[in-house]
């Protein structure tokens, strides 16, 4: 068969959308959300911020294998891989509003004064890495160009799923420290919830954002981790499927199984056997999550990273606030001063 070109680059962590987007991509997705039978949720125990950013980073280069995983991996359902930006969105939307649901209004006046100073650091030292080649310049730069609250949050969720995504090879190479990153991952969520708090006033109750939370959050890891086993079946020969589309447990302990990225405590996996790669059973579920303490301790967020800590609990859907406003591009981590905010349902 006809080998799909090789890998150019390492993909890197993206910011999230804006409020807005997120929110018409959950508003898509509502229904399947809603439909989402019980015994196929799964326990949120990784960072949602950080998740997004790193599928949102890997999509293009997932994408660009679309006509490739169609052609040769007929059973695989390319649909998931046409949702994924979509679930991802909707995921990233579900989680402000859960945050929202907590009367996170409180907290906006020091949230913001802690932003700004760790979004310049961090971004300093991200540039100077990339300088040197270890971090992705492009990524960096489009973080630079955030303006305003809103860029602000998100440049810190990018951040820190940046210097997460690449810690190994620049922990002895920076003054950023490993709690700065996290924090990073923490605050930018937080900011954007408590931003939309203060436009829109609270959206849905905790139990119920809870729940929507878990099911959007169920969704994109399910797609992911499909499209992930067709992928390993499609570049097994070239062996650069997990630098494609990396385990989102990526730097988490333990390890997990070779097919599914939901197993229990995975860790750096093995590439995901070849032999089934179409219609995969859905992970096994492990039940849904408490809402956690708004500041629990995050593990390092991976590009879009971490509000709620690297295990985070408790479940989904969106209020009916949450930032929004445009922004003029750029990417996570913190900025200036325009507008913000945008309804959460």
């Amino acid at each position: 068969m006809t080998k799909p070109s090789p890998l150019k680059k390492k993909p890197a962590p993206k910011k999230p959308a804006a409020p807005p987007q997120a929110a018409a991509a959950f508003d898509k997705i509502l229904p399947e959300i809603e439909a989402l039978s019980p015994d196929r949720l799964i326990a949120i125990n990784l960072d949602i911020p950080r998740v997004v950013s790193q599928v949102l980073g890997v999509l293009p280069g997932l994408l660009a294998l679309r006509s490739a995983i169609a052609e040769h991996v007929p059973t695989h359902d390319v649909a998931l891989l046409d949702r994924l930006e979509a679930y991802a969105l909707a995921a990233w939307y579900a989680h402000l509003a859960w945050l929202s649901s907590g009367g996170a209004e409180n907290a906006l006046k020091p949230l913001l004064a802690e932003a700004a100073p760790l979004r310049e650091n961090l971004l300093s030292d991200a540039e100077a890495l990339a300088r040197r080649g270890l971090l992705d310049a492009d990524t960096v730069a489009e973080i630079r160009a955030g303006l305003g609250h809103i860029d602000m949050a998100n440049d810190l969720v990018a951040l820190s799923a940046l210097f997460t995504a690449s810690w190994a090879e620049v922990a002895n190479k920076t003054a950023a420290t490993e709690e700065e990153v996290r924090r990073a991952g923490e605050i930018g969520p937080q900011l954007l919830a408590a931003l939309g708090v203060r436009e829109h006033g609270k959206g849905p109750g905790p139990t119920e954002a809870a729940d929507r939370r878990a099911r959007a959050f169920s969704l994109l890891v399910h797609a992911y981790d499909q499209t992930r086993r067709a992928v390993a079946y499609l570049r097994w020969d070239e062996e650069d499927a997990d630098t494609i589309a990396p385990s989102l447990y990526k730097g988490r302990t333990g390890r997990a199984t070779a097919h599914s990225d939901t197993a229990a405590a995975p860790g750096d996996e093995a590439p995901a056997e070849p032999a089934a790669p179409g219609a995969a059973t859905p992970a096994a579920p492990n039940g849904t999550a408490t809402p956690a303490a708004l500041n629990g301790a995050a593990a390092p967020a991976v590009p879009g990273a971490a509000p709620n800590g690297a295990a985070p609990a408790g479940e989904t859907s969106p209020p009916a606030s949450a930032a929004s406003a445009s922004r003029s591009q750029g990417s996570a981590a913190q900025a200036n001063a325009p507008a913000e905010t945008s309804r959460m349902r």
